[in-house]
C-alpha cells in the first residue's frame, strides 16, 4: 500500500531529488565546443568587420604573427599587401575632383582614390607611434595566460588579488599588482534636519505640495478637495481654491507664466490663472484618476499620469493632447520632466520605470529592476542622474540609458515621495510616517525622522504623501496624513563633532537587482 504524504512533503522531496540530480554539476563551466566556437566567431567577424575584411592586413602584424600564410582559423580569406598588385580602394561619399587646377573634370581625369597600400605603409613606418596606435596594438591577455606567464597556477591566487596589465611605451609587460576590494567612500557630512513648524488648516489628508519659483509661497492639495496657498515665511493661509470634486493629487506652479496646474481623482486636470484665482483651462482625456503632473522646464508642455495606465502630454495653450504615452500595464503613479533627453520619466504600479522620447511619444528604455510599485521618482538638480523609490529599495540611475548606479536599502516601507537638493541630500518619505535622509553620492543614511502626529489624530494617520525642498533648499516641507504640513530646517548648532558620521568603510556588496 502506498503511503500518503502531504503535498508539502512531496514538493520538498521533489526539490531534494532535483537538487541531488544537479548538485554535481554545480558551478562547472560548459566545455567549449571547438566547431561551434569557430562558427560563432566567423559570424561575429562577418557581422562586426564585414565591411573591412577585404582590406589589406598590416605588414607589421603579419610579421608578428609569422608571415602572411599563418591563415585565419575562422576560414576567412586574407589579403596581404605584397600580393603582386597594389590594392586600391575607394572612399565612398566624397566628390570626384580633377588632378590639378585648370584641368577639366572628365571620366579620365577625375581623382577619387586612396593612396596605395605600400605608400601608406611607408608613411606609417616613418611616423612615430601615436598613443592611439599603441592602444590599438594592445591585446588583452586572459587572466589564465598572465598566471601561466608568471609561473603561478590559476587557483593558487588569493581572491583579493587582481591582475593588471602594465603597458609602458608600447612594450607588453605582465605584472601582478595587489588591488584592494572596493570600499564605500566616506560620505559627505550633512547637518541633521529638525522640525520647526507644523501648519494645519486642511480637513483631509494633504496629498501634494509645490513651492512657487519666487519662493514667497507654496501650494498644497488635499483630500478635502481644496487647494490652499500658504505664505512660506510665516506659514499663514493666503488663499483657498475650490473646484475639484474629489481628492487633489498633484499641484505645480509654472515658472514661465502666472499659472497653477492641478489634477485629482475626479479625472480632471485644471489650469488656474493666479491673477484672477480662477480656472481658465481644462485638459480632458484621462479615463481615470490623475495621480501626478509635471511641467516641461523649457517648452509650454504639461505631462500628467493616471490610473488608466497612461501618461498624457498636453499643449498648455491649446489644451490639445499631443501624445498619449501608453505601455505601462498598471496605474502610473509619478511623472517627471527635464530639458535633456530623455525628457519624460514615469514610474508605475507595474513595477517598471519608463524613459520616453517626447518627440516620438514612444518608450526609449524600460527599467524592470524594481520588484514592487514605483510610486516616486526624483531627478538630481545638477547631476545627470535620478532616483526611484519602491518598497523594495531606492535605486539610483544614470541618464540617458537608465544605467543602474546603486541601491539605497533600509527604508522598509511604502515610499510615497522623494526629494533631493543640490547639496546631495536625498529625502524619502513613507506611508508609515517615517522619513529617511541619505547622502546622494554614497547612499549613506545619515538621519531617520518619525515626527509625532497632530494632537487628536490616530497613530495610524502617520504618513508622508509628498515632500519638497523650497527654492533656497534650506527648508523641507512635507505633506502628511494627519492633515498637516510640516516644515523642517537644518540644525544650525550641529557640527561634525556633535553629530559624527557613524560610518564604517565596509566592502561594497552591491546587487544589480
Amino acid at each position: 500500500e502506498v503511503q500518503k504524504h502531504s503535498v508539502h512533503t512531496l514538493v520538498f522531496r521533489s526539490l531534494k531529488r532535483t537538487h541531488d540530480m544537479f548538485v554535481s554539476d554545480n558551478a562547472k563551466p560548459i566545455p567549449l565546443d571547438e566547431e561551434s566556437h569557430k562558427v560563432k566567431m566567423a559570424v561575429k567577424l562577418r557581422t562586426e568587420y564585414g565591411s573591412v575584411l577585404h582590406m589589406p592586413t598590416l605588414k607589421e602584424n603579419l610579421r608578428e604573427k609569422g608571415g602572411p600564410n599563418t591563415g585565419d582559423p575562422y576560414g576567412h580569406k586574407q589579403f596581404s599587401g605584397n600580393q603582386g598588385q597594389e590594392l586600391e580602394y575607394m572612399i565612398t561619399g566624397t566628390h570626384p575632383y580633377p588632378p590639378g587646377p585648370g584641368v577639366a573634370l572628365t571620366a579620365d581625369t577625375k581623382v577619387q582614390r586612396m593612396p596605395s597600400e605600400s605608400a601608406a605603409q611607408s608613411l606609417a613606418v616613418a611616423l612615430p607611434p601615436s598613443q592611439s596606435r599603441l592602444d590599438a596594438n594592445r591585446t588583452a591577455a586572459g587572466v589564465g595566460d598572465i598566471y601561466r606567464h608568471a609561473g603561478i597556477s590559476e587557483r593558487s591566487q588569493p581572491p583579493g588579488m587582481t591582475v593588471a596589465m602594465v603597458e609602458a611605451g608600447g612594450n607588453k609587460n605582465s605584472a601582478l599588482m595587489a588591488k584592494k576590494a572596493p570600499t564605500m567612500p566616506k560620505p559627505q557630512w550633512h547637518p541633521p534636519w529638525k522640525l520647526y513648524r507644523v501648519i494645519s488648516g486642511h480637513l483631509g489628508w494633504v496629498r501634494c505640495i509645490a513651492v512657487e519659483p519666487g519662493n514667497q509661497w507654496f501650494v498644497t492639495g488635499s483630500a478635502d478637495r481644496t487647494i490652499k496657498i500658504w505664505d512660506l515665511a510665516s506659514g499663514k493661509l493666503k488663499l483657498s481654491l475650490t473646484g475639484h470634486i474629489s481628492t487633489v493629487r498633484g499641484v505645480i506652479v509654472s515658472a514661465r507664466s502666472p499659472y497653477l496646474f492641478s489634477c485629482g481623482e475626479d479625472k480632471q486636470v485644471k489650469c488656474w490663472d493666479l491673477e484672477y484665482n480662477k480656472v481658465i483651462r481644462h485638459y480632458h482625456g484621462h479615463l481615470s484618476a490623475v495621480y501626478g503632473l509635471d511641467l516641461h522646464p523649457t517648452i509650454d508642455v504639461l505631462v500628467t499620469c493616471s490610473r488608466d495606465s497612461t501618461a498624457r502630454i498636453w499643449d498648455v495653450r491649446t489644451k490639445a493632447s499631443v501624445h498619449t504615452l501608453s505601455g505601462h500595464t498598471n496605474a502610473v503613479a509619478t511623472v517627471k520632466c527635464q530639458a535633456a533627453e530623455p525628457q519624460i520619466i514615469t514610474g508605475s504600479h507595474d513595477t517598471t520605470i519608463r524613459l520616453w522620447d517626447l518627440v516620438a511619444g514612444k518608450t526609449r528604455v524600460t527599467l524592470t529592476n524594481h520588484k514592487k510599485s514605483v510610486r516616486a521618482v526624483v531627478l538630481h538638480p545638477r547631476h545627470y542622474t535620478f532616483a526611484s523609490g519602491s518598497p523594495d529599495n531606492i535605486k539610483q540611475w544614470k541618464f540617458p540609458d537608465g544605467n543602474f548606479i546603486q541601491n539605497l536599502s533600509g527604508h522598509n516601507a511604502i515610499i510615497n515621495t522623494l526629494a533631493v537638493n543640490s547639496d546631495g541630500v536625498l529625502v524619502s518619505g513613507a506611508d508609515n510616517g517615517t522619513m529617511h535622509l541619505w547622502d546622494w553620492r554614497t547612499g549613506y543614511n545619515f538621519q531617520r525622522v518619525h515626527a509625532a502626529v497632530q494632537p487628536g489624530s490616530l497613530d495610524s494617520e502617520s504618513g508622508i504623501f509628498a515632500c519638497v525642498f523650497d527654492q533656497s533648499e534650506s527648508r523641507l516641507l512635507t505633506a502628511e496624513a494627519d492633515k498637516t504640513i510640516k516644515v523642517y530646517k537644518e540644525d544650525d548648532t550641529a557640527t561634525e563633532e556633535t553629530h559624527p558620521v557613524s560610518w564604517k568603510p565596509e566592502i561594497i556588496k552591491r546587487k544589480r537587482f
